[in-house]
């Protein structure tokens, strides 16, 4: 009986916090999903952590604080007036939206109690989980969170958590007094969320968080802006389109989605099939859509400064056995409600792939089955031979799969976890059915370069150096590994610090070229991203869609060659501009059915090609 009313209990608080939600943001379309892991908002889709049927008072309060959280930012946030002035730098992007996150609660908040005492009540248990009240240096502290506490102290006038309150002051002493200065216009501009972002980006520039050529046409915007969308596109006429193409908030979901979204109206299919981008035009993606440096016949070649420090490296490799196991056991609890549900479409794409095994046939051998169906021909002509049959082995049996992973840091938390078991779930499914899978993960071995940047410092500097950055490829599974085997190695995509940046073209490259390896007739190579490329340390020294346009250029080379067939997903980013055959999801939880049904597809169409072979030799023999 005790059971039993906790479950009601359960029910009740989560109704009732979904209810809340829904009025607090004055929006009864939003849908609430109660999930294991962090909360989080994609679109009108918002998610929360479940609760336990206990529901002990300090869970409430922070499930009660995500869940006004959330709502506030659907009731106080533009999209795309925030898009208009994100910057396109990793680490100034997180700072970014921490500072309107702060800005949403302090606003939405201020004449609610119960939702500010929630809120309060989730930033205190933050700190303390994070062990802020531990931490003896400034670096400990992450930037964003830093920065989102003196934000939230100036906006609201009340102290940050006592465990903050010791190394916030480390940053206190250290911002200066342009940084100071501009903590204290966002105080001012609060109510306004355009005037919020001008100030913030000041904050960013007194803190070199922004590049100096970003950070001078951003001051051009706001000498010109009057907070109009009509000077919005004055803008954009003086940038070569790069204003107006970032405030398309499509898909409504992270804010690397929206690099994408930059891509260029006109010269799209000359540039596909071209394969590269033409000279002159600063185009869509990442942080470098408002750079114009160097030289185009220079700069316009891709190459990597130094290939010295790149890893291939299997994941096994990157932590010992005993951390690798007990990732993936975090994995397999965070994700065990999802497991049932993609098992479920696994099991139909098995049984849809077994029955494609029966559909195919050769007919009017001389040895194998006998073939009934012309029994009849025999009876009206004893002169003609007995005809047999045998069926014939699936094309699909001799096909290799490539899962190509985004292991970027915005994959961080949901995305990465549902797409590791998407992975596994997907690779069991197609061994039993005899298709090989492979899984590979693509990222960098650290933030805003590593040793080639170094390098490339120690040698002075020189122009258009090209890729800056020491690429980290990683094997989860090789295609001729089992399933077993390569089981455990799925959970390092959930270890902390493997996520770092994207560098797609060349991990796609990659990837290609250990499919041509491979002895199967039939490559399949499935894309899954969340972002368009992005390496800080590159995309500041070179031309503007530097790392863009060797994607295109490598999606180019690969679908006319014909030789591997290219599939692309995207996870809150529209990769249909760029793949020629894709499909773009708003949330994670679609991961699944949508590798399914896409791979479905592809294997449909593989039967239906051997149906119309058997179908076109049959034919003549009919009398």
């Amino acid at each position: 009986m005790s059971g039993s009313k906790d479950q009601t209990r359960q029910e009740e608080f989560k109704r009732a916090t979904a209810g809340a939600l829904r009025a607090i943001a004055r929006n009864a379309e939003v849908q609430v999903a109660y999930q294991p892991g962090p909360s989080g908002l994609a679109g009108k889709r918002a998610r929360l952590p479940l609760p336990t049927r206990a529901l002990p008072p300090a869970e409430m309060a922070k499930l009660r604080g995500a869940a006004d959280a959330i709502a506030l930012r659907l009731r106080h946030h533009d999209e795309a007036a925030h898009a208009a002035r994100t910057p396109q730098q990793r680490e100034a992007r997180e700072v970014f939206d921490a500072l309107e996150q702060a800005r949403v609660e302090v606003v939405g908040s201020q004449h609610m109690p119960g939702v500010r005492a929630n809120l309060d009540a989730k930033l205190a248990e933050t700190c303390e989980t994070e062990g802020y009240d531990r931490m003896t240096r400034k670096d400990q502290l992450p930037l964003p969170a830093a920065l989102s506490l003196l934000a939230r102290e100036r906006l609201s006038g009340e102290p940050a958590p006592a465990a903050a309150q010791r190394i916030l002051e480390q940053w206190r002493d250290t911002l200066g007094e342009k940084a100071d200065t501009a903590l204290s216009e966002m105080a001012a501009a609060r109510e306004n969320q355009s005037d919020f972002a001008r100030a913030a980006r000041k904050l960013l520039t007194a803190l070199d968080l922004v590049e100096a050529e970003v950070e001078a046409e951003a001051e051009e915007d706001e000498a010109g802006e009057d907070g109009s969308e009509t000077s919005s596109q004055q803008d954009n006429s003086a940038e070569g389109e790069s204003q107006s193409e970032q405030q398309d908030p499509t898909l409504g979901a992270q804010p690397e989605a929206m690099q994408g979204e930059a891509a260029e109206e006109e010269g799209d299919s000359q540039e596909e099939e071209e394969g590269v981008a033409a000279e002159g035009e600063d185009r869509p993606g990442g942080p470098q859509q408002r750079k114009d440096t160097g030289p185009t016949d220079d700069s316009s070649l891709y190459r990597a400064f130094t290939r010295k420090f790149d890893e291939e490296i299997e994941a096994e490799d990157l932590c010992d056995a005993e951390e690798l196991a007990r990732l993936r056991q975090q994995l397999d609890q965070q994700l065990s409600h999802l497991q049932g549900v993609v098992s479920k479409l696994a099991n139909r794409l098995q049984r849809r792939l077994l029955a494609q095994q029966q559909r195919a046939w050769e007919f009017d051998l001389e040895e194998g089955q006998l073939d009934a169906a012309r029994l009849a021909r025999i009876v009206a002509n004893p002169m003609l031979s007995l005809s047999y049959k045998r069926e014939r082995e699936a094309d699909f049996r001799d096909t290799v799969v490539t899962l190509l992973i985004d292991n970027s840091g915005s994959m961080r938390g949901r995305p990465i976890s549902v797409a590791a078991m998407c992975c596994d779930i997907l690779a069991r499914t197609l061994e039993r059915c005899s298709v090989k899978v492979e899984i590979l993960g693509f990222t960098t071995r650290a933030w805003k370069g590593g040793q080639s940047r170094e390098r490339w410092v120690q040698e002075g500097k020189p122009r258009n150096p090209g890729r800056l950055n020491d690429l980290r490829h990683v094997i989860y599974k090789s295609a001729d590994a089992p399933w077993r085997r390569a089981r455990k190695n799925l959970g390092l995509m959930l270890r902390e610090g493997l996520l770092k940046e994207n560098i797609d073209g060349e991990a796609l490259d990659w990837a290609y070229r250990r499919l041509l390896q491979r002895p199967e007739r039939r490559r399949i190579l499935m894309v899954i991203s969340d972002g368009a490329p992005v390496d800080d340390s590159t995309l500041s020294v070179n031309p503007g869609n530097y790392l863009e346009r060797h994607l295109r250029k490598v999606i180019h080379d690969i679908e006319h060659r014909d030789f591997v067939e290219l599939i692309a997903i995207g996870i809150g980013h529209d990769v249909t501009r760029y793949y020629r055959r894709a499909v773009t999801i708003v949330d994670a939880e679609e991961l699944g059915g949508t590798m399914m049904k896409k791979l479905a597809e592809l294997f449909d169409e593989d039967a239906a090609a051997a149906f119309q072979r058997a179908a076109t030799e049959r034919a003549p023999m009919v009398v």
